[in-house]
């Protein structure tokens, strides 16, 4: 899975919080307002339509064509995005116990709680 640079970043999580495909003009306001202008110039849409292109080549958003101007939205949500990168680094060590180990080390207490709720839910269903 690819990773995203800090623009593409800030794309997505507007695409993943809006309830609605966004047009690059609505991306690249919502950016100003988020973010203000970059190195004190706005935001070009030619940019944030960039942006879009990469993520759709990265299959992380689609574009619906069949209104002018395009709209956008994201494929999956932060969440399934989120597993899928877990699951993709998962699976380029060796070791996943010394992986899980060192995450589990790092996580809150309410955070391991949790964790422990849902592995015992996953067991007895």
């Amino acid at each position: 899975m690819a990773t995203l640079g800090e623009l593409e970043r800030a794309v997505m999580d507007l695409l993943w919080d809006s309830t609605q495909a966004q047009t690059a003009n609505d991306l690249r306001d919502l950016l100003a307002q988020s973010t203000g202008d970059v190195d004190g110039k706005e935001l070009a849409v030619t940019t944030v339509l960039t942006v879009l292109a990469r993520l759709e080549k990265k299959q992380l958003v689609t574009r619906e064509r069949d209104t002018r101007p395009h709209r956008y939205r994201a494929v999956t949500s932060r969440e399934e995005h989120t597993v899928e990168l877990m699951n993709e680094a998962l699976g380029n060590v060796m070791d996943r116990e010394a992986v899980l180990t060192r995450f589990i080390g790092g996580i809150s207490g309410e955070e391991a709680a949790a964790l422990r709720r849902i592995l015992n839910e996953n067991q007895s269903a």
